[in-house]
């Protein structure tokens, strides 16, 4: 089980695990205030979609048919605001007429004050009423949020305008209409990016090692190149669907400044963004990059881009004069989403400043002392103790009369099979700790805690081998077979552990175990307590 721990650390490891920022389920409180969903994406100018209430004139109480149609769209955000504030929070609530396709959402700690979807399929059509608050203001306007595709969407559609009898009649003020924002220019390519000037004037990653861009359609490249105050930034790889490269003060995930180049209907899209702990990287303002530009050619995704080396006063967005772990990856991506990396992220293995002196390095697609770690125990538990077992359980008889060093040899080559993993299992147990600085973080300490209190009894179990202290010592394995089944953090891992301990009791004859006269020659007692030493 050592090596389904390193797995399991290691696959949530950088970017691009199933989603980026995006909301099939319509959970997007987060959006209410601007209205904007995460996408990376500029909205459409023009909207296709329309708003209808049943009345235009309405009292505190009142409740209004509220009915958004157009051409088939996914996803929606439908608010009430005031109409002379419209930067301003919700007004009222609403109340669902179809539950099944829209949902109430709490804006600004108002219940009920926003509607959007509960599934990504298909709608032409969404009807709900709104409550009037009794405090509402004199002019009330609807606007909505209509996503069609993750790349189009409408932001703040207006709607109609309502208002109370006695109002004044609404002037739409001259500020109301306000630019949508539009995305920096972006040029194309001429020709593929070239690896002859690493480490004389760039500074270079590539995987593998020395591959060159211009020929090999697998490498993926990325390059830094100071030019004065900024850095240009260079990337290349497989066009099947995205690059990323991510600036990190550690070899995990969480809190790094990141850069995608996704590749979606012959185009590529070039996305800054930033990973808040072990989630789906959060798309940023692209307004910090100049001079981006893109090539699909060969089967190869190349884009590249300048930005300052310093941003002062933008969050996000690191120091370049400072040195940071590198992570290089690609995967797959559809629809402008992108999703969990075909293969363990490059990582580089110490610190670098990429505005410093060029260079021209490698990394690594999976943490040395973590494999090292597996391979021992899986070489200890797998390995030198089953062979330790059988030759207790088969070679007592057969090797009755050989002794070796005054004992029997069958007694001396168990035991030296026993002393091998106890000594591998001692460095495995050392080597995470090593590569970790201390103890895992907190999400963990649980499992890593009940690993090592899982080591302090597979001990005692051989103290209760020596005593033939038999019942004592399935009784331990049991309890860690069941504590660690109960830590199990998803049913694949619950199941798994169940179907071994299942394989265990077949094995159990009910006479051996009633009699038990040797602990040492029946290999259900061992395989019970290593339930507990496969951890």
């Amino acid at each position: 089980m050592a090596v389904s721990g390193f797995t399991l650390g290691t696959c949530i490891l950088l970017l691009h695990i199933s989603y980026v920022t995006n909301y099939p389920n319509g959970k997007v409180t987060q959006s209410c205030h601007g209205m904007i969903p995460e996408h990376g994406h500029s909205p459409q100018s023009v909207p296709v979609h329309d708003i209808y209430v049943s009345q235009m004139t309405f009292r505190p109480g009142d409740q209004i048919e509220v009915t958004l149609s157009g051409h088939p769209f996914k996803g929606f955000l439908l608010e009430a605001r005031n109409a002379e504030d419209l930067n301003g929070p919700p007004i009222g609530s609403f109340t669902l007429i179809d539950s099944e396709v829209s949902q109430l959402l709490t804006c600004e700690d108002i219940q009920g004050s926003a509607v959007s979807h509960r599934s990504a399929s298909k709608k032409t059509e969404i009807k709900v009423y709104w409550n009037a608050p009794s405090s509402a203001p004199n002019h009330i306007q609807f606007l909505v949020t209509v996503v069609e595709k993750y790349k189009i969407y409408w932001v703040k559609i207006p709607g109609p305008i309502i208002s109370q009898p006695n109002a004044f009649p609404f002037t739409t003020p001259k500020a109301t209409i306000v630019p949508l924002p539009t995305l920096p220019p972006v040029s194309h390519l001429t020709k593929p990016f070239s690896a002859s000037d690493c480490g004389n004037k760039k500074f270079c990653i590539r995987s593998p090692l020395n591959c060159d861009p211009e020929k090999e359609a697998s490498c993926v490249f990325l390059s830094f190149t100071r030019d004065d105050q900024s850095v240009v930034v260079e990337m290349s790889g497989p066009s099947k669907g995205y690059l990323s490269f991510a600036l990190s003060h550690d070899q995990w995930m969480g809190d790094d400044d990141a850069y995608l180049c996704i590749h979606e209907d012959q185009t590529v899209y070039i996305q800054p963004s930033h990973l808040m702990g072990r989630s789906h990287p959060v798309m940023d303002s692209r307004d910090t990059l100049e001079d981006m530009a893109w090539r699909l050619a060969d089967g190869v995704m190349q884009c590249s881009f300048r930005r300052n080396i310093t941003l002062p006063g933008v969050k996000n967005r690191f120091d370049l004069n400072t040195s940071y772990y590198i992570f290089l990856a690609d995967g797959a991506a559809n629809d402008g989403r992108i999703y969990k990396h075909s293969q363990q992220p490059l990582i580089t293995y110490e610190k670098y400043d990429v505005t410093d002196s060029p260079k021209n390095i490698g990394g690594s697609h999976s943490v040395l002392l973590l494999k090292v770690h597996g391979a021992l125990m899986f070489v200890a538990w797998m390995t030198t103790v089953s062979i330790g077992v059988l030759v207790a359980r088969f070679f007592k008889p057969v090797w009755s009369k050989a002794f070796f060093l005054g004992e029997a040899a069958w007694f001396q080559v168990h035991r030296m099979l026993m002393f091998i993993t106890t000594v591998l299992t001692c460095i495995a147990f050392v080597m995470p700790f090593i590569y970790r600085g201390g103890w895992s973080r907190l999400k963990y300490w649980m499992m890593t805690e009940f690993r090592s209190f899982s080591h302090l009894l597979q001990w005692k179990q051989r103290v209760m081998l020596l005593k033939r202290q038999c019942w004592q010592f399935m009784s331990v394995g049991m309890l860690l077979f069941s504590s660690y089944f109960y830590l199990q953090s998803t049913i694949y891992e619950q199941a798994k552990t169940l179907a071994f301990a299942g394989q265990v009791i077949i094995i159990i004859k009910p006479k051996k175990l009633e009699a038990c006269p040797d602990c040492l020659e029946h290999i259900c007692e061992f395989s019970l307590g290593r339930l507990g030493s496969c951890l």
